[in-house]
């Protein structure tokens, strides 16, 4: 199914409800959100990168909702596919958890933001598709459709949830107790609709978008493990060292296969 970037800085983390723009379906940021930042500026050091594709496109396949006119109507001019892989114009990958792997303190401990996160079920899709949250933050989960849905989660460490919504406008809450990444989640409604949730015990991750980049903030001094994940190609690792300030660049590439 399909997404968005967002960064995270200093532990408050603010999703915003996106998708590729060139399907034509409606798109709103839930409330509190916003389009790009995902957190307060915090001092420390940044790692940024772009994760970058090679090899011949894959084509997605095309959904068929003609049995769920209310969602086929939202999509007004290019007919919606599947967002296993989504190239973007500049030959980078959207949809690509970005987070630190390894290299904090063992006994650092971070606040849990109180703005919960968002995932929508807009147009017979979840929006975003992938998403990171932290462990203990609340993950609000809405029905913008006038149909049924249910969002399944099938954890390993969290324990797993199937919340039914029949209508639109409502808003059901969860939580994860465990890092994992990453969390599948899928309607039985609608057997296209698909979508992850890395859970974290920190505020440094991160989802490349529209432009394939991705920036983590507020980090202090020292070497990290970055790992990068995508749903189709699998993981990534690259060794980063930072200083107390300043920016390090760190670039992902996944190939064709």
């Amino acid at each position: 199914m399909n997404g968005r970037l967002f960064s995270v800085i200093g532990g408050v983390f603010l999703l915003t409800v996106c998708s590729r723009g060139d399907d034509g379906a409606a798109r709103a940021a839930p409330a509190g959100g916003a389009p790009a930042s995902a957190s307060e500026t915090q001092a420390g050091a940044t790692i940024t990168g772009k994760v970058k594709f090679t090899g011949a496109r894959p084509t997605n396949p095309r959904i068929d909702m003609t049995e769920e006119a209310a969602c086929k109507a939202k999509y007004k001019t290019t007919p919606p596919t599947a967002e296993t892989v989504v190239v973007n114009a500049n030959g980078t990958l959207e949809n690509v958890f970005v987070y630190v792997k390894a290299g904090l303190p063992a006994d650092a401990k971070y606040p849990t933001p109180a703005t919960p996160v968002v995932i929508d079920q807009d147009g017979c899709r979840y929006h975003p598709h992938v998403l990171g949250i932290m462990v203990g933050q609340s993950l609000e989960i809405r029905n913008s459709d006038p149909v049924l849905h249910n969002i399944k989660a099938k954890p390993v460490k969290n324990r797993p949830f199937n919340v039914s919504q029949p209508s639109a406008g409502m808003k059901t809450t969860r939580t994860f107790a465990a890092s994992e990444v990453m969390i599948p989640l899928e309607c039985n409604v609608h057997g296209w609709m698909n979508a992850y949730v890395g859970v974290l015990p920190h505020p440094f991750f991160a989802v490349t978008g529209a432009d394939g980049s991705f920036s983590i903030k507020g980090l202090p001094a020292g070497t990290y493990t970055i790992e990068a994940w995508h749903e189709k190609y699998g993981t990534q690792t690259a060794t980063v060292t930072v200083p107390a300030t300043g920016t390090k660049a760190a670039d992902f590439t996944f190939a064709a296969r």
